[in-house]
């Protein structure tokens, strides 16, 4: 037997070929029966609407179809193994409606093709994974709002650089997260709006002769437009690639946010302690108290950043149609990529309303750090009418002589400040103790940055109910978007039931 002969003995001479099915078909079938059952009977029962009202069936023909359609054993398809009898799960459940139905079940496939069907089942799929994600993006979004209100007053030291900057409030910095987690919120409404969309009507990718109406089948199934030319419907992958890139950058920021936590869960930091559901302890070390869900979580959002990149890579120079780059193999990392987002934002939400923060720790690291000579440079720009370079210039000394004789910043004196003044502008300077002493005390700083954004008690409050204010219109938006979805399947099931009877 030669070589070839010897592989066509170990493969099948006829489709399909063995390795081709352990590595490409049955783990597409095992995906879909799990992932896209649902949405392609969604379509099958509007299409089955659509095309009754269009007059393309007869009554008779329709009532058959939809008998069919309700007999079908969903739960044995979702349980039935791959046997290569069928390409894919599409010609599983035609096969099956053609057995129950007779060759009139073949009207179902009228001015439709598996490119248009298909793209709409993913975009189904993916629509339905986004709400959930949102969701809990939302319930995340709830608890930095709440842990914000709750440390308005909580000063800390900021850092740029990873160095001590300037004081600021731990309200401030969560706000922070707050709006940069709103960002990508709105950017995942905006790819959920381009995803939303029907392929309906495009076919295989010229429409169709026969009268379809595609405006009735995006109605039906709960899309928010057209994908109106039927090339783009069937050959465009950006709405994959957008949600892509959102949860790519999402789940980016998410991981910037929890390599801090991380960082000050340290017992150099001594700042937060993570609560005793979140951390593990070790096999030899009795002091140990482990945050291993932030671990976790910043390994697991690096994967997210994977997934979504594989998505994104396995477009990357595709042809512009139907291909099957863009869809068997690749939708799965992109579902995989929302999932493990969505989890990561209840994770994060139960170790954020459950955390402990040391503020006395805080605040005592605050006063006594340089972080406020900021302040005291400002404030020689307002009692004695320097230049801020010539300000700066002078508290940059006074910092330097206070280290040279281990100071801390509350204990800088107005005859050291003074030394350094007659040094630089040949003079002593205006301010007297009560100022200097004002001008280095972290409260004071943050109190009196209160323009827009500032780090001030009453600024923060500001922002904390215009957020709150903002979440509630997305989640009137998410339980809008839900229920609508939910609505539209509502509605085919009740009328595919009601023919059928």
């Amino acid at each position: 037997m030669g070589f070839r002969e010897q592989i066509i003995a170990e493969e099948g001479s006829c489709f399909p070929g063995k390795t081709y099915t352990e590595v490409v078909l049955e783990p597409a079938f095992n995906e879909a029966k799990q992932q896209l059952l649902g949405p392609m009977m969604a379509i099958n029962k509007a299409h089955l609407i659509m095309l009754l009202q269009e007059n393309l069936i007869t009554p008779e023909d329709a009532h058959a179809i939809a008998n069919a359609i309700t007999d079908l054993d969903l739960d044995g398809l979702r349980k039935c193994t791959y046997t290569g009898e069928f390409e894919d799960l599409f010609f599983q459940v035609e096969k099956q409606l053609l057995d129950k139905a007779g060759d009139i079940a073949g009207n179902l496939h009228l001015g439709r093709s598996r490119n248009d069907m298909g793209i709409a089942i993913y975009r189904m799929t993916l629509r339905e994974k986004m709400l959930i994600t949102l969701g809990s993006a939302l319930h995340l979004k709830e608890h930095l709002l709440a842990f914000a209100e709750e440390h308005v007053d909580t000063l800390m030291i900021g850092y740029t650089h990873t160095q001590q900057a300037q004081p600021t409030t731990m309200a401030h910095y969560i706000m922070a997260v707050v709006d940069s987690l709103s960002r990508d919120i709105r950017r995942l409404i905006a790819a959920y709006m381009n995803c939303n969309r029907s392929s309906m009507g495009a076919a295989a990718l010229t429409t169709s002769g026969f009268p379809i109406n595609r405006e009735k089948m995006m109605d039906l199934l709960a899309f928010e437009g057209l994908v109106e030319n039927s090339y783009d419907a069937i050959g465009g992958a950006d709405y994959v690639g957008e949600i892509a890139s959102c949860v790519q950058l999402a789940a980016t920021n998410l991981g910037r946010v929890t390599q801090d936590l991380l960082l000050w869960s340290t017992q150099e930091f001594g700042v937060l302690k993570v609560s005793a559901p979140y951390v593990q302890i070790s096999s030899i070390m009795p002091q140990k108290r482990n945050p291993v869900s932030l671990e976790h979580m910043r390994s697991l959002l690096s994967s997210c950043v994977g997934n979504a990149s594989a998505v994104l890579t396995m477009i990357h120079n595709t042809p512009f149609g139907d291909i099957v780059d863009t869809e068997d193999d690749m939708q799965p990392y992109a579902w995989k990529s929302l999932e493990i987002l969505e989890k990561m934002y209840r994770l994060l939400a139960a170790v954020i309303g459950t955390m402990e923060v040391n503020k006395e720790v805080l605040r005592k690291r605050t006063e006594g750090s340089f972080a406020t000579v900021t302040e005291l440079a400002d404030t020689l720009v307002r009692t004695d009418g320097l230049s801020f370079r010539k300000s700066h210039h002078i508290v940059s000394g006074v910092v330097k002589k206070a280290l040279e004789q281990g100071l801390a910043a509350n204990e800088i004196t107005l005859p050291l400040v003074n030394e350094v003044a007659i040094q630089v502008i040949g003079r002593e300077l205006s301010i007297d103790e009560v100022i200097l002493q004002q001008s280095l005390d972290p409260e004071h700083f943050v109190n009196i940055r209160s323009l827009p954004g500032g780090p001030s008690p009453k600024e923060m409050e500001r922002m904390i109910t215009d957020r709150k204010l903002r979440l509630q219109a997305n989640r009137q938006w998410l339980h809008e978007s839900t229920e609508k979805c939910e609505a539209a399947l509502q509605h085919l099931d009740e009328v595919i039931t009601e023919w059928s009877k």
